[in-house]
């Protein structure tokens, strides 16, 4: 097999935000590299920029300072192989299911066409949603709408994942079942995933690598392989060696939260 190729480059990445009080820097000399196919979480305490990571990369804000890059390309705008799952699904109230799944087609192209249907059909079986393609939202429970807005992200095919704390809001049963169902979607097919997450355990479950950023400013403080190969399932995260990783991670965690 040849080199992996880097999907996405942070080089010297600093965020500063204008506020009312002041200039509030969110990052500071991000140098974070992710090869393509390769499942990355990150963790850190909140208000580290953890969110800002992904937002980046996704093209909906510029970096202050350094540069982001996607496949070499400097990232200056939205790109359509790149796909986004927020905290919350966010789905139109109005729209079924299907057509919440296909609403990027009409968004960018203003109609949807067979082939879309065909496509959104797919990806709303690979979620665990067929039979409900002409359910509303609100005859949906949270894991299931949150099923619709990943079918959403991945409707376009997209090469790279970002994924902004996308159980967050579900109990813990739900939050537990969606992570085997994603970590079952990735390994059938693999994208290049920035996971944002406070959960340990999911971080180890799902990742490839885990990435430990400080308190604001946020930096980049441990970048670590999960000590598990694939597949894995809820067995693997009994080993000791693994329970020592996760360990080890809340050691950092605790180390990097702000002092009150």
């Amino acid at each position: 097999m040849g080199l992996a190729t880097n999907a996405i480059d942070f080089r010297a990445v600093g965020q500063v935000f204008a506020t009312e009080s002041g200039p509030l820097t969110a990052l500071d000399d991000v140098n974070l590299t992710i090869a393509q196919h390769e499942f990355v979480a990150v963790l850190g305490p909140s208000g580290c920029g953890k969110s800002t990571l992904l937002r980046l990369t996704a093209g909906l804000m510029l970096p202050t300072e350094g540069k982001v890059s996607v496949y070499r390309q400097p990232v200056t705008r939205p790109r359509d192989d790149v796909g986004i799952v927020f905290q919350q699904a966010t789905l139109l109230p109005w729209a079924n299911v299907l057509d919440n799944v296909t609403f990027p087609a009409r968004h960018k192209r203003g109609r949807v066409g067979a082939p879309d249907r065909e496509r959104a059909a797919e990806v709303i079986a690979a979620v665990g949603l067929k039979g409900f393609e002409a359910r509303l939202p609100a005859e949906l429970s949270g894991g299931m709408q949150q099923r619709v807005g990943i079918a959403r992200a991945l409707f376009l095919n997209p090469d790279i994942l970002l994924m902004d704390e996308p159980f967050s809001a579900l109990d813990a049963l739900t939050r537990d079942a969606m992570g085997y169902e994603l970590l079952k979607l990735w390994q059938a097919s693999p994208k290049t995933v920035m996971f944002i997450t406070h959960s340990i355990p999911e971080a180890v479950l799902l990742a490839d690598r885990v990435i430990v950023m400080s308190a604001r400013p946020g930096r980049i403080v441990a970048d670590m392989p999960v000590p598990l190969g694939r597949p894995r399932d809820e067995s693997a995260l009994r080993a000791p060696e693994v329970q020592d990783f996760a360990a080890h991670l809340r050691e950092l965690l605790i180390a990097k939260e702000p002092s009150l």
